[in-house]
């Protein structure tokens, strides 16, 4: 064990011996899970009758990462899943900020921002509103790590089975969202021509706009498309292309009529919930906008492999990741709203003695309430040291010390 997983270790176990973990709710029946500092394996298929026994192993073993199951079964510690007979599971929401767009050029503080916020438009726009699960239903945990959980343990979703909880991934992502269910047609007839095999009916198909009462995809895609009308109305066609790639090969005079049919019928469209005023090719414009360019926008962020696994273990509430340091901290929606990661989930148990460390390049940071900017050797305190030899932008000691004692 290397001199950087020492100290950690060592950090960890003062933690533990000082904070239990919090126990998730019938505990009996969960499996647990575990990696360590000092060997190469992940031991799972464990259960703990008492709350007692699992701080003891924790302070003994000093887990670098720990885990638990968010099934239910009967016998969480048999070696084989079929042996453990599941009984049911939590409905879980992984968000994790490695998946972002761009993630490898953010800094640490601005990849939680980012996810903090994809996890307040999943709760707000899915959880509690489309799905209709209250915040009593929905438990946050901080992850420790990179990211937000969502927990929801209600009666209703436990016997859920995989391919339930991968339709509601499925709603949540808009994958396979049926764009003439939101838009539908509306066929009336104009006219009948008479054939040399009888009577041929002509019909107008002009798509409808969902009404303002509508919930869910259509009532998002309503508001959607009143923000397109206004893009078209009001941007200059080069932008339009620009922001719409769905239209980027249009030419200019095209997106210039689609401008002039659009505004024509701006006030209307709305007030009768029909395209019938536009031109059908500027109406089928419209609605592949709304499928391309504007639907993938109205999404939430989620992991989606997690969901749908009814066997998963998860990060346990109150314990520390290990590549960080930081404690995976259960919170309220009011708390994510300001919820910041190096100010909050820094457990007490760290100090603020000096610690010498090494930084492999320039760290710029701000954690319970100072502002860090680090380069080479330094000291910095304890609390800092812990979560920058966790991300390893940071060797504990100083390497000049290092280099000495081999002489």
């Amino acid at each position: 064990m290397d001199a950087n997983s020492r100290f950690l270790l060592k950090s960890f176990r003062k933690y533990y011996k000082e904070n239990p973990p919090i126990m998730p709710d019938r505990f009996t029946k969960r499996e647990f899970g575990f990696m360590f500092f000092d060997r190469q394996m992940v031991q799972r298929h464990m259960g703990f009758p008492t709350p007692e026994e699992l701080n003891r192993f924790m302070i003994a073993q000093v887990p670098s990462h720990s885990y638990y199951s968010t099934a239910y079964y009967r016998k969480p510690s048999a070696p084989t899943m079929e042996e453990k007979e599941w009984l049911g599971a939590e409905l879980i929401f992984d968000l994790d900020a490695d998946h972002l767009e761009g993630a490898d050029k953010m800094s640490y503080s601005e990849m939680m921002i980012k996810i903090r916020d994809e996890m307040i438009n999943l709760t707000d726009s899915f959880l509690f509103s489309d799905l209709g699960f209250s915040e009593k239903d929905v438990h946050i945990t901080f992850s420790g790590g990179r990211g937000y959980h969502a927990h929801i343990p209600s009666q209703e979703v436990l016997t859920l089975g995989t391919y339930e909880r991968r339709e509601l991934v499925d709603y949540i992502t808009c994958s396979g969202l049926n764009i003439d269910w939101v838009f539908p047609f509306h066929k009336v007839a104009t006219s009948q021509v008479k054939t040399a095999t009888g009577t041929r009916t002509n019909v107008a198909k002009d798509r409808l706009i969902p009404d303002s009462e509508a919930g869910g995809w259509r009532g998002r895609m309503r508001v959607g498309l009143m923000d397109l009308v206004n893009d078209v109305c009001d941007l200059d066609p080069k932008v339009l292309r620009k922001i719409y790639p769905s239209i980027s090969a249009s030419k200019t005079a095209t997106v210039i009529k689609l401008q002039e049919d659009v505004k024509a019928s701006r006030k209307v469209l709305f007030e009768k919930n029909t395209m019938a005023t536009l031109d059908r090719n500027n109406q089928e414009t419209l609605v592949k906008i709304m499928k391309e360019d504007i639907a993938p926008t109205l999404t939430a962020e989620v992991d989606k492999p997690v969901t749908p696994d009814i066997k998963r273990i998860i990060r346990l509430p109150g314990s520390i990741h290990g590549k960080t340091g930081l404690r995976v901290t259960p919170i309220t929606r009011d708390e994510l709203t300001d919820f910041d990661p190096l100010q909050s989930a820094v457990p007490s148990a760290y100090s603020d003695e000096p610690v010498k460390i090494t930084l492999k390049k320039g760290y710029e940071f701000d954690m319970k309430g100072e502002h860090f900017k680090l380069s080479g050797e330094t000291e910095v305190p304890e609390f800092a040291a812990i979560f920058l030899v966790g991300r390893r932008v940071a060797d504990y000691g100083y390497l000049s010390e290092k280099k000495e004692s081999l002489f």
